[in-house]
C-alpha cells in the first residue's frame, strides 16, 4: 500500500504491507518534507505555495521511498491518499496524483480522512491499542474528543468552538514574537519559565462538557504579554502559564470523557501529542485513575504518509475503495465514515 499525504504544509509517503495481527511490523518506508522554510516568512502557510510545493516534491519522493523498500511501481497492491480535511489546493495534489498511478497500474485507490489516519497513527506501535477507546485529536485546527468503538465507529464527544489548541500554540508564539512554527518555539521556551510567575484561566473547565475554546486563552495572553516589561524571562514565563493552561484542559477533558464513555483506553494523536508536558501529566494521571494512554512515535504525531497507508489498507482490506473520481472533502465529518471492522 502507497500512503500520500498532502492535505496543509508537509508532503508525507510511505509504503505498508498489510499485516492485521501486527500493522506496524509492515512498515517498509516512509520519507517526509516539510515546508517550514517556505512558509516561515510570512509566519503561516500560505495555500498557493503549499499546493505549489507539493507540485514539486511528491513524485520525487514517491521514487525515493520506493528506493529505500526496494520496490518499483509493479509491487503495489493499492493506493491511499489524504482526501480531507484540508487545503483544496494542496488536496488535490496528492488525490490527482494518486488517482494516476492507481488508474494506470490497475490497482484500487481509495480516500482517508485525515483525523482517522491520526487516530489510527498508534496502532503502528508495538502494542497498539484495542477498541473501545476514546481518542483526544489535537491536529492543526482540530481539538475533539472522540469515543470509539470500533475502526470507522465514531462518535465526536468534544470538539473546538473557536481556536484549536494546535492554533493556540501558534498564534500565543506569533503574538510574544516567536518564529515559525510557533507551537515547538513556545514549548521548548516554556521549559525556561518560573513555576507560579504567570497564571491564565483552563477555558471551560468551570462547566460541564467536552468542547474546547481557547481563543479568550489567547487574549490573556495577549494583555498579560502587552503590560508586561517583555523581557525574555517574562516571555518564558508567561509561556509556561501558557502551556500548563492548555496541559491541564486537555487533561481535564480527556478525564472526564473517559469516566463519561466507560472507556479504560486514552489514545492521543496529532502535532500536539507531541507536547512533553501533556504526555507527562497524562501518565501521571493515568496512574492515578486507572487508565492507559497509546501515543504514536514522535515522527508520526505530525502529519506523515504511514498513517495514511495504515488507514487506506485497512479499509481496503474490508472491500473499500471508491472509483476514479478525482474528489477531496476540505471539511468533512469524521461520523459520517463507513464502519471497517
Amino acid at each position: 500500500m502507497l500512503g500520500i499525504e498532502t492535505s496543509c504544509d508537509e508532503t508525507g509517503v510511505a509504503l505498508l504491507r498489510w499485516q492485521p495481527e501486527a500493522p506496524g511490523e509492515g512498515l517498509l518506508a516512509h520519507t517526509l518534507y516539510s515546508q517550514i522554510k517556505l512558509h516561515a516568512d510570512y509566519g503561516g502557510v500560505v495555500p498557493e505555495l503549499a499546493s505549489r510545493d507539493h507540485v514539486r516534491k511528491l513524485l520525487p519522493l514517491v521514487r525515493e521511498t520506493l528506493a529505500e523498500a526496494g520496490l518499483t511501481p509493479a509491487d503495489l497492491g493499492g493506493v491511499a491518499y489524504t482526501a480531507g480535511p484540508g487545503l483544496a489546493g494542496a488536496l488535490l495534489v496528492g488525490a490527482s496524483a494518486a488517482r494516476a498511478m492507481a488508474w494506470a497500474l490497475g490497482v484500487p485507490a481509495i480516500g482517508v480522512h485525515h483525523m482517522e489516519g491520526h487516530l489510527l497513527a498508534p496502532l503502528l506501535e508495538a502494542d497498539p491499542p484495542e477498541p473501545p477507546f476514546v481518542a483526544l485529536l489535537v491536529s492543526g485546527g482540530h481539538s475533539m474528543l472522540v469515543e470509539v468503538a470500533g475502526i470507522g465507529q465514531y462518535r465526536i464527544l468534544g470538539d473546538t468552538l473557536d481556536d484549536a489548541a494546535g492554533e493556540a500554540f501558534d498564534k500565543t508564539a506569533k503574538l510574544m514574537g516567536l518564529p515559525y512554527p510557533g507551537g515547538p518555539a513556545l514549548a521548548a521556551l516554556a521549559g525556561q519559565g518560573r513555576p507560579g510567575a504567570f497564571r491564565f484561566s483552563r477555558p471551560m473547565t468551570d462547566r460541564p462538557g467536552l468542547d474546547f475554546s481557547f481563543s479568550g486563552l489567547k487574549t490573556q495572553v495577549l494583555l498579560a504579554w502587552q503590560a508586561s516589561d517583555q523581557s525574555e524571562q517574562t516571555r518564558a514565563d508567561i509561556a509556561l502559564a501558557f502551556e500548563e493552561a492548555i496541559v491541564d484542559t486537555l487533561v481535564i477533558k480527556c478525564r472526564r470523557a473517559l469516566e463519561a464513555s466507560g472507556a479504560h483506553r486514552l489514545v492521543i494523536a496529532g502535532g500536539v501529542g507531541a507536547n512533553h508536558r501533556l504526555r507527562a501529566e497524562l501518565a501521571a494521571a493515568g496512574d492515578k485513575d486507572g487508565f492507559r494512554t497509546y501515543f504514536p512515535r514522535l515522527a508520526f504525531c505530525t502529519d506523515n504518509g504511514a498513517m495514511i497507508a495504515l488507514a487506506g489498507a485497512i479499509r481496503l482490506a474490508h472491500g473499500q475503495h471508491q472509483d476514479a473520481t478525482v474528489q477531496v472533502f476540505p471539511r468533512w465529518d469524521l461520523e459520517s465514515l463507513p464502519p471497517a471492522s
